[in-house]
């Protein structure tokens, strides 16, 4: 696990600035404090910070090959290097170390570009080849590991792990791109392959990118994508058993490292799912980890101690008070542009208790987009039969008229908002899918945006995102559609940045296991029927793993990391909120309507209107803004 950045000069062989590739690779020395080197040779200079945990001794990077025509910078991990390795020698390559570095150099030698294809693993790595005069540079298959890149005007590439490693260099300016602002204010982040800069961008889960001298622009392929190719009907038994087996393994090939390792455990049904699994497997305890909070409301640990107390593991739990928001400046420091999920800080939190007793750790996630556990599937499926039911002739009429006459009662549950209901029942699939998981309704954006800065979008919304998406989709089923945007959006740029950053932040290396590119093509193939089965989420996965897991632990009520938001910006945030979204920092961007912000405030905490989480958003793009413009 570790951060890398580079600089290439496409048009010519001009000397790579070494001060600059310096301050590029010491901006993340957090995700590298063991180790850190730089490469240069005319037009192309690299740098890497190393945190050790495979080949400790000899595994530093850049590598270079015995010729020193190829060079290499890696961060993440190749689960099946060691398969590879015995391929490669049988080629003829010859491995001074035993890392999975080399064995990733040696691959780019043996197939080129095509090299990802037999790669199991997280990574972002780049790879200068001097006789091709290429620059190649990949992401894994889900987008476990961050890529970041721009094509300065003056023909310099760069590329790194953080927004923040680019943008140190001179050359890269800081305007915003007004579509990234629109797509934030939707989705709680900048979804890819965009970045809040106007000329900045993340490479894309599944992209990969090939640059010759002297190319003038920059132009991302697509290796892989989520294939929901619908398998043969088969017997549920058959699944279920296939299910744990293919869990089993990827675990497995997850738990290899040189430094303690341990697993996340929050007492949810898919950290629990890792660790039995952990534990299965290996014949010493497992090292887990959790937090919990002072408020039962909000607290899950109990399920996490009955998993811990069922598999003996080593358990290390931590109480922390439900009302601790004093990160908000430490997270606009480590997203480099705004991120507004709230849940960032018990991450954050989880991660610095992790990295007192490992330093690898792996964690559950991907289980919810792979097998249908959010909530929000659940009411979207139930949406969609009643727009099976009525012609879109009368559904947009009907319910669009419904929708804009009915009150909006933001305090109750989801299925009784009716307004919310009827306007996404007046669309279609993805569009009411789009509404559903909106922080920030079109209906409120509208109001939020200056007239200015609307003319400044000159039609765009953050619903295009989506229509992108689903226009590229393999899958018509409904079900698989919304599972496919989410695998394209909300992963990658929401749960997957969250977690990398938290983890990062501490020097933590978080595999995981369920997020295996093989596993999720498999998962993606199974009947829809079987993931929200009778309205259960996961309901497969539950089944499968019923002889390991309590029933209190798989069929509760999905809590997830929440925190009291609302009562936060109606209590101890409330001038702080004030002071956010009405500051001249904010104001002065051009961008925001004053008189609907202020009402927005204002209603929010005389209690009349729920605004969390629209207001939670501001409060973050004025904490990025704020913390953007002091760094150098």
């Amino acid at each position: 696990m570790c951060g890398i950045v580079g600089i290439f000069d496409t048009l010519g062989n001009r000397e790579i600035d070494r001060a600059a590739l310096g301050r590029m690779n010491e901006s993340q020395h957090h995700r590298g404090p063991d180790e850190g080197e730089l490469y240069l040779e005319p037009s192309m200079g690299m740098g890497h910070r190393r945190l050790s945990v495979i080949d400790l001794a000899s595994g530093q990077q850049p590598i270079v090959n015995a010729e020193r025509d190829v060079v290499m910078v890696f961060n993440g991990e190749i689960y099946n290097y060691r398969e590879l390795r015995v391929e490669l020698e049988a080629l003829g390559f010859v491995f001074r170390t035993k890392s999975d570095s080399e064995s990733l150099l040696h691959a780019y030698q043996a197939w080129g570009p095509d090299c990802v294809h037999r790669l199991r693993g997280m990574f972002a790595f780049a790879i200068w080849d001097r006789k091709k005069q290429t620059m190649f540079l990949a992401r894994d298959h889900v987008g476990v590991k961050p890529m970041f890149y721009s094509l300065l005007p003056n023909g310099l590439f760069v590329f790194g792990s953080e927004l923040k490693s680019i943008m140190t260099h001179p050359e890269l300016s800081r305007k915003l791109n007004p579509r990234a602002v629109e797509d934030y204010f939707a989705f709680g982040y900048v979804p890819e392959p965009h970045t809040i800069f106007h000329n900045a961008y993340k490479l894309a889960p599944g992209h990969r990118i090939v640059i010759k001298a002297g190319a003038r622009e920059v132009t991302p392929e697509q290796y892989w994508d989520v294939p929901f190719k619908r398998a043969p009907q088969r017997p549920m038994q058959e699944i279920e058993q296939e299910l744990i087996e293919r869990v089993r393994e990827c675990v497995q090939s997850q738990t290899v490292a040189d430094v303690p390792l341990g697993a996340f455990l929050s007492g949810g049904v898919d950290s629990s799912a890792v660790v039995a699994m952990m534990a299965q497997n290996n014949p010493d305890p497992v090292t887990t980890l959790s937090i919990g909070f002072d408020d039962p409301e909000y607290d899950e640990s109990k399920f996490a101690n009955e998993v811990a107390t069922r598999y003996g593991t080593i358990h290390h739990a931590q109480i922390v008070d439900k009302d601790d928001y004093g990160l908000i400046d430490t997270l606009g420091h480590l997203y480099d542009e705004p991120f507004a999920d709230s849940s960032a800080i018990p991450t954050y939190r989880v991660c610095q208790l992790a990295r007192k007793h490992v330093t690898v750790s792996l964690s559950g996630d991907g289980g919810d987009e792979s097998f249908a556990g959010y909530r929000r599937y659940r009411y979207a499926m139930a949406e969609q039969r009643v727009r099976d039911k009525v012609p879109a002739s009368l559904r947009k009429p009907v319910f669009g008229t419904l929708g804009k006459l009915y009150p909006k009662a933001d305090w109750a549950p989801r299925m009784f908002r009716a307004k919310t209901t009827f306007e996404a029942l007046a669309r279609d699939t993805v569009e009411g899918y789009f509404h559903g998981v909106s922080i920030m309704p079109d209906r409120v954006r509208a109001q939020l945006f200056s007239e200015s800065f609307k003319r400044e979008l000159q039609g765009y919304s953050a619903i295009e995102v989506f229509l992108g998406h689903a226009a590229r989709s393999p899958t018509d089923d409904p079900l698989s559609l919304i599972q496919y945007l989410d695998f394209k959006t909300w992963l990658p740029g929401d749960i997957l940045t969250k977690v990398d950053r938290a983890a990062m932040a501490h020097s933590l290396e978080v595999r995981v296991p369920l997020l295996d590119h093989t596993f999720v093509e498999w998962a993606s193939s199974l009947p829809p029927d079987i993931k929200l089965g009778g309205g259960e989420g996961k309901y497969i996965f539950k089944k499968a793993l019923e002889p390991y897991l309590s029933h209190d632990v798989l069929y509760r009520a999905k809590k997830g990391f929440s925190i009291p938001l609302a009562a936060w910006l109606r209590g101890p945030l409330r001038e702080k909120l004030r002071a956010a979204a009405l500051s001249p920092l904010l104001l002065d961007t051009g961008m925001f309507n004053e008189k609907f912000l202020r009402q927005m405030v204002d209603q929010h905490i005389a209690g009349s209107k729920d605004y969390s989480a629209p207001l939670w958003s501001v409060l973050m793009f004025e904490t990025f803004l704020r913390v953007s413009a002091n760094r150098p």
